[in-house]
């Protein structure tokens, strides 16, 4: 593969190996830093933490490498209806859910103040802890949050899912762009799109994004080895993101039963749904998406809503041993995951 070329540059790293960003518990401060000790941009997916942890996350992983990384945020933290319940409509959302909580004995949670940090709380934090790289999905901060960016030094990384969000992010000044494939896992980022409208596959995207845009841009989706990082490269990407292949290391956040899943036969289905956060994310099928498949986009809460109910239920489940009823997020690369341990995997990409 290439090595050195535009986005290695513009990030400072040595090659163009991106850790996907995850969100929910799924990022850890070793895998970031071992990805970026490694010659690779670490990521940390920062969009549920508070303010203050922001700026935790991001001195611990400096504690623990010299090399560039990134922080994730979501742009967007609502979507309409997701902020403000009354408590009738607080009510009537967790009749959705109640069947889950009571199979699994959880109670009734109170009505919370939030039930998402505030996004624009969330970077002052960023700015103010100044990261080497700040990626973003769900739209493109202010042109004062760009500046703020540039002045501090602050590498900017959007993420597309279309052109013309591609040109959005470009016009807008973004340092690098990720062309997110539908292959992805986790979440569909899309801001100028319904999600389900926007599933162009990452080779497709890398070759329509990248000739119409300046920035470099960063391939994901669907990529789990150096052939793949190869074929991005070929196709017009400077670097390529992997998720899925870094979800699967043992120093990620997911529960070990979660990486299990991505290792077995199961791992051969996924499936695009809202009905884990309310928005369109893809993971394996299991019975809570066949559950939840025919309320999509009906009567399932908006997001943060129904991210914020399914997030009660987590640890219950998963002391139960049900992955049936968590996500697990996954892209559709996952039967050819090879490696547990991200020392092995980033080794496998650059020697490949």
């Amino acid at each position: 593969m290439t090595s050195t070329n535009r986005a290695t540059s513009v990030l400072g790293i040595e090659h163009p190996i991106v850790q996907g960003p995850f969100g929910g518990g799924l990022s850890t401060v070793e895998l970031a830093a071992t990805v970026s000790t490694l010659g690779g941009l670490g990521s940390y997916g920062a969009h549920v933490l508070e303010p203050d942890r922001i700026e935790s996350v991001t001195r611990e992983i400096r504690e623990r490498t010299a090399k560039p990384f990134a922080i994730n945020l979501w742009i967007s933290d609502h979507d309409p209806g997701g902020v403000d319940l009354t408590q009738h409509e607080y009510d009537e959302a967790y009749r959705v859910f109640e069947p889950w909580y009571r199979e699994l004995e959880v109670d009734k949670p109170d009505r919370p103040a939030h039930y998402h940090p505030d996004s624009a709380a969330q970077i002052d934090a960023l700015l103010e802890a100044r990261p080497p790289a700040f990626s973003f999905v769900f739209g493109i901060p202010t042109p004062a949050v760009l500046a703020e960016c540039r002045r501090r030094e602050i590498v900017t990384i959007g993420t597309a899912t279309s052109i013309a969000e591609a040109q959005a992010l470009d016009s807008a000044g973004v340092d690098l762009i990720v062309a997110t494939g539908a292959e992805a896992g986790g979440h569909r980022p899309s801001f100028l799109h319904v999600a389900e409208e926007a599933l162009t596959g990452t080779f497709a995207l890398t070759q329509l994004i990248s000739p119409r845009v300046e920035a470099p841009v960063i391939a994901a989706g669907g990529i789990v080895d150096a052939r793949g990082v190869r074929a991005a490269q070929m196709l017009g990407a400077a670097a390529a993101q992997l998720g899925t292949a870094f979800l699967a290391c043992r120093e990620s956040g997911a529960h070990e039963r979660h990486r299990a899943e991505l290792f077995s036969a199961n791992a051969q289905s996924t499936v695009l749904t809202r009905a884990f956060s309310g928005r369109l994310a893809r993971g394996l099928s299991n019975r809570w998406t066949d559950g939840y498949a025919s309320l999509a986009g009906k009567s399932l809460p908006a997001f943060p809503v129904t991210s914020w109910f399914t997030s009660q239920l987590r640890p219950a489940a998963l002391e139960a041993g049900r992955t049936d009823l968590i996500s697990l997020w996954s892209g559709q690369i996952a039967p050819n995951l090879e490696h547990r341990n991200a020392t092995q995997l980033m080794t496998a990409l650059l020697n490949g």
